[in-house]
């Protein structure tokens, strides 16, 4: 294992194998309205979070921020990609171009549909779209507040079919909150920058 301590890296394919720890993923929403889900809730992806994708190797390229730690045979088939910053600080790399040359960018307003994958910094899934229970994608109705705001702002500046990966600064995720347990576990601790792959299936106007 080797620490990456200066940079943004973009791996190659298969960059983390994840064997050696827990993944957190099933039944968790991006939804700002689920940030403090219940305890039921919580109860239920805590007892499910070592069953859920337990021999799964996540695949493609993978962004990884300051501190975290590969294995050494994924940086050796690392490969630099350019990272754009927005504004507000998130950090991304365009994994995938659309295929068509006059796909779109969303709207404030307009209904999008997205794939995800939600990592914490030391490569633990917590969320995705994948998950055991859930669709193949999450709709939501962009720029008003339905999911946190660095997801909001990243699907913003993306075009139809486009695939990226994104770093979340803790002020456009979870602040200070996290996502804890009555107990005091956190599954996402306060302060915690997140991971996302995010994959932009489909952008439309509401009906009026």
């Amino acid at each position: 294992m080797k620490t990456i301590a200066s940079s943004l890296i973009l791996t190659g394919a298969s960059i983390l194998s994840l064997q050696g720890g827990a993944m957190i993923a099933h039944g968790f929403s991006l939804s700002m309205k689920s940030s403090t889900p219940s305890i039921d809730t919580l109860k239920n992806i805590h007892s499910n979070r070592r069953t859920f994708l337990s021999t799964a190797t996540l695949t493609g390229a993978s962004i990884l921020a300051t501190q975290t730690t590969v294995p050494s045979s994924a940086n050796a088939a690392a490969t630099a990609k350019e990272i754009f910053n927005t504004p507000s600080g998130i950090k991304y790399a365009i994994l995938k171009e659309p295929s068509s040359k006059s796909s779109s960018t969303p709207y404030k307003g307009d209904i999008v549909a997205i794939e995800y994958t939600g990592y914490l910094s030391n490569g633990q899934i917590f969320d995705a779209t994948h998950a055991e229970g859930k669709s193949n994608a999450l709709l939501f109705k962009l720029g008003t507040g339905s999911v946190i705001p660095g997801l909001d702002e990243i699907v913003s500046v993306m075009t139809v079919g486009q695939k990226v990966q994104a770093i979340i600064p803790p002020q456009l995720a979870y602040a200070d909150k996290g996502v804890c347990l009555e107990d005091g576990e956190c599954l996402i601790k306060p302060g915690s920058t997140l991971v996302y792959d995010v994959y932009l299936k489909k952008s439309s106007i509401p009906p009026p």
